[in-house]
């Protein structure tokens, strides 16, 4: 089978039915064949259209979907494709709103959960961490609001970022995470669970950071200096900021919600850390392998994020 579509042709194609869009989770979800997670047996009867199987050890259903972001889904799955391979096509991203009337579906609600569950996706459970030498510095997102000096967020969201530093290479990958404040103890677990243990951490002089050696990272601090009072610490970790910024004004108009910035920064991530990719269609099979990773997440669990 093909593993992915390299054109919208192709894309046509591979995905003319809901049938063959069930038979591509049935290979990307058991691409050794078919395994009840029930028994381990690895036989089974298709019932209704490929979503149910009924597994010939321990005689109970299993559904497909089951599980992923697409359980219990009453919307056609190959609206839900068109959906993915929209997304992974729009290289500055896609609004609800745009996705919307591209799939021509009435219900505004609708497409935003889907977004929020495909973002959700855009995370690998286990994915490799930070490696190298990684800069790290906090960053401000949200519209004007007053607040105190120094590392006071002054009611915007306070977001650490991560980024490997290859040199000549330029940037590698990068990590975002919403944290709560730049105290010692929270950015510990967050540098803790983006960097990889033995790497070599870069940042200012903040006195959060301190710690960082007894972490188990090394530790290389740059400060400003009185004969480079101008001279940026962390530029690198700035750049990608600016990035964001631009990216959330610009796509999103910046009408994004605090509570739901982790989703958009997760898509800001997948597609900055595939920005070099030369084929949509592997971003488009990358997306669709891992939303059958993810556990699901009903519209009542997002209301509440």
């Amino acid at each position: 089978m093909k593993l992915y579509p390299l054109t919208v042709s192709d894309f046509q194609d591979m995905f003319p039915t809901n049938e063959a869009c069930y038979q591509y989770l049935a290979a990307l979800r058991w691409p050794d064949g078919f395994r009840c997670h029930h028994c381990g047996h690895h036989d089974a009867w298709k019932l209704k259209h490929g979503v149910i199987y009924r597994c010939r050890g321990c005689l109970r259903d299993v559904t497909l979907t089951a599980g992923t972001i697409f359980h219990r889904t009453r919307t056609p799955l190959r609206l839900w494709f068109q959906a993915v391979w929209y997304i992974v096509n729009q290289k500055q991203g896609v609004s609800a709103l745009g996705l919307q009337r591209i799939l021509g579906l009435k219900n505004y609600e609708t497409v935003w959960t889907w977004l929020h569950k495909l973002r959700s996706a855009m995370v690998r459970p286990g994915r490799e961490r930070l490696a190298g030498l990684v800069e790290v510095d906090e960053t401000l997102v949200g519209g004007y609001a007053p607040g105190k000096p120094g590392r006071s967020h002054g009611g915007k969201v306070l977001v650490l970022v991560g980024v490997e530093d290859r040199g000549k290479k330029g940037f590698g990958r990068v990590r975002l995470k919403v944290i709560a404040d730049a105290s010692g103890p929270t950015l510990r677990r967050a540098v803790e669970e983006m960097v990889e243990p033995g790497s070599t951490v870069r940042t200012d002089g903040w006195s959060g950071y301190n710690g960082v050696e007894d972490w188990g990272f090394h530790h290389v601090t740059v400060g400003r200096t009185e004969d480079e009072p101008g001279k940026d610490p962390t530029p690198l970790v700035h750049r990608i900021a600016s990035l964001l910024k631009r990216w959330l004004m610009g796509t999103h108009h910046g009408r994004v919600e605090p509570t739901h910035l982790a989703y958009y920064l997760d898509e800001f991530t997948f597609r900055f850390n595939r920005r070099k990719s030369k084929s949509r269609g592997h971003l488009f099979y990358r997306l669709m392998e891992q939303s059958l990773m993810v556990p699901p997440m009903p519209l009542k669990q997002l209301r509440k994020a």
